[in-house]
């Protein structure tokens, strides 16, 4: 079971992975200049890993009989939802606004310091 629990944490680093990468080739320090602002779709692909892979995760501990904090876990789900969601509605718009991605970053960031700081 160890080895199924290793194997999702590192999928789901994967998509971490995605996701951050890409909002951060959106962002100013990396993007080209007078390139669009835009939703890729690694950001798309990351942020569904992640809810699958999460999602199963929890289930894999629960398995174990190890208990995880239920506000911690709904506050994570929700948090990602709404990257998700904002990924989603804006995927096929040519340009959206910088403050946006920026945002779905922001978020993505909190929800990995969720993870690793709640104990």
């Amino acid at each position: 079971m160890d080895v199924l629990l290793h194997l999702f944490v590192g999928l789901h680093i994967i998509g971490i992975a995605a996701l951050l990468g890409g909002v951060l080739t959106q962002l100013p320090p990396l993007a080209k200049a007078g390139q669009p602002t835009r939703m890729v779709p690694a950001m798309l692909w990351g942020a569904l890993t992640m809810l699958v892979t999460g999602i199963i995760l929890v289930g894999i501990t629960q398995a174990q009989h190890v208990h995880l904090s239920p506000f911690k876990i709904g506050l994570k789900v929700a948090i990602l939802v709404v990257v998700l969601g904002l990924v989603y509605v804006k995927r096929d718009d040519e340009t959206v606004d910088r403050s946006l991605v920026t945002a779905v970053g922001a978020l993505t960031a909190a929800n990995i310091f969720i993870a690793v700081l709640w104990t």
